[in-house]
Formats: C-alpha cells, structure tokens, sequence
C-alpha cells in the first residue's frame, strides 16, 4: 500500500522543479535578441506605435516585476496571448487544441513500444546466448540506431505506396467529423460511439506510432534483458529453481517484478522524450501537434507560445516522474523508507 505522505512528498519536490524551469525559460527569452513589441506591431510600425505596445504589455516594466507577474500568471495557467501563431488568442486555448494532438501519438507509441520491447526483454534474457538472442539484440540496435526522418518515409513508403493498407498523413480522414470531448480523436470517437470514426482515427495513427515507438521498443528491450540478466542470477531465483519450480513461472512471478524496477525509469524518460522529440515524426506524417507549435512560435518570436509550451512539457515530465516513483514504491516498499 503506497501511503499518502509518501505521495504528498513528491508532489512537493515538483514545485521547485517547475519553479527553477519557469526561471530559466523567463531569463532564456528576455536575453535573447528580438523585441515582442515589434513582432506585435509589425516591422513598419513607428516607435511610438512600438512603446504603446511595450506600455499595454507591460514590457518596459522592471525585469522583477515582469518576472514575478509571469510567474502569477502561470500558477493560473494564464500564459497571456499568442502575438504571431494565432494572434490574439490566449495560450491557453492554442495548446488546448494541439497538446491531445501530440500526446495521443506519444500514448500510442509508447504502448507499441511496452507492448513488444518488455517481452522480448525477457525472451532475450531467457534464451542468452542463442540465436533468438542475437537476433532481439540486432533489431533493437537497429531500432536505436535508425532516425525518425529515415524510418518514417521508409514506412509510407512500405506500407502506404507498396502495400496501399494505411494512410500516410493527417489524423482521421475527411469524411469523418467527431464531436470533441478530450481531445484524443480515438477515444472521443469510442465515447460517442462512431466506430467508423475510431478505425479511421487507428489507422491514421498506427504509423507515425509505430515510428516514434521503435526508439522505445529497442531501449525497453535493452534495458528489460540487462536487468533480466541480473535478476536471474540472485540467490532467491536459485532457490526457487532449488525447490523444482518451473523456469517459467520462476521468471515471471520472482524475477519479472524486480527486473522490472529500472525499466519503469526507461519508460517514464522515454514517455517524455517522446513528448518533446515529436517534431519530426509530426512533420513527416503532416500532422500539427505541439511539437511543430514549438518551433513555429520560436521562428516567429511568439515568446507566450514558446513560454506555455514549455512549461506544459515540464509539467508532463514532472507527472511522468510522479508515476515512476509511485510505481517504484508498488513494486518495492522499502523505496518508500
């Protein structure tokens, strides 16, 4: 049973996290070159146009005063308006639409990446040695080694022009439409029940899913067989053997639970990685997440976007963090002491 203080004391060490990341994006962005006003007011606009705009903005204001009103605002999840990206609308609202976007792939391709890396994890450590093992530890270097942008085309290539079984861009296809509740177009199409829509919605996604879940797929795989390894090799899975338990169930009720413990650390970086590595497989498969968000607002200047999209990664990562220590302390109670 995990208890409540436990719990309590890691939501704790999150605010100085997010606090030291909100400083270092606030100090980022105001040293950096480049006036917001002027991006506001247009590259012809007069000076006196510009100072108004500073004036409104509040920009000509101390640094600490900027500083510690930013830091107000984004405790009430109000990261201002967007100046470039869709001018005049909050933040707020901009990462509301694009965020599910991203994190329904970043889901899906994490599960594709637990699905098939933990088992053959276990497989390879069962069968060390063999030919099933060599062949698990050649494709999961291949998995790490291979990039985005050359996986990616490969597969549509594979699967879209050879094959012809899946679509090569865009989330759901055009003739569906999907009442939104979450965000998530293949669970808002099961909540209302638009099957038609949800088989759509899975086959727009399986591809760049599969792309960003390989990487994932082969680090879980490594890990698994690394800390398999290991486990095996203590003295209580020996004893176990010593009593005439099968090597099956010896594996997976004794070892699988402790080998499991570094793994989970993997799949939590990884969930976050993913997050934040997205702009690639969402500019290969055309889909607009927050990732290509990002890297828009930062070549326009949109210092709010930029400002709100971090810190929301960084609020994903620290919830992330969360899980894996609650998981930790599931898995073994003593971390809790």
């Amino acid at each position: 049973m995990i208890s409540k203080r436990f719990i309590l004391k890691r939501l704790l060490l999150l605010v100085p996290v997010l606090l030291g990341v909100a400083t270092l994006v606030f100090a980022i962005l105001h040293l950096s070159p480049g006036n917001p006003a002027r991006v506001i007011a247009g590259q012809r606009a007069s000076e006196e146009f510009v100072k108004q705009v500073e004036r409104e903005l509040g920009l000509n204001d101390p640094l600490y005063v900027q500083y510690g009103r930013f830091l107000v605002e984004a405790v009430q999840l109000d990261f201002g308006q967007s100046y470039s990206i869709r001018k005049g609308t909050p933040v707020t609202t901009v990462l509301k639409n694009k965020l599910p976007v991203t994190l329904e792939m970043a889901i899906y391709g994490q599960f594709f990446g637990i699905l098939f890396g933990i088992p053959l994890g276990i497989l390879s450590a069962v069968k060390q040695n063999t030919l099933t093992d060599h062949v698990t530890r050649v494709g999961a270097l291949t998995g790490i080694s291979v990039p985005i942008f050359w996986s990616g085309p490969l597969f549509i290539l594979l699967f879209a022009q050879v094959l012809g079984v899946l679509p090569t861009s865009g989330r759901i296809a055009t003739e569906y439409s999907v009442q939104r509740i979450t965000g998530l177009v293949t669970l808002d199409s099961l909540l209302t029940t638009n099957f038609d829509a949800f088989f759509s919605a899975a086959r727009h996604l399986m591809l760049p899913s599969l792309v960003i879940g390989i990487y994932s797929m082969a680090l879980i795989s490594r890990m698994m067989r690394s800390s398999m390894l290991e486990v095996v090799r203590q003295d209580y899975m020996r004893t176990a053997r010593a009593k005439g338990q099968g090597e099956k169930i010896t594996t997976l009720k004794h070892g699988f639970r402790n080998a499991m413990i570094p793994v989970i650390t993997v799949i939590g970086i990884q969930f976050g990685s993913l997050l934040g590595g997205a702009v690639l497989t969402e500019t290969v498969f055309g889909i607009t997440g927050i990732g290509r968000l990002l890297v828009n607002a930062i070549q326009v200047g949109d210092y709010p976007v930029v400002q709100g999209t971090v810190l929301t990664f960084a609020f994903l990562f620290t919830l992330v963090n969360l899980g894996v220590d609650i998981t930790y302390s599931y898995l073994d109670p003593r971390i809790e002491q």
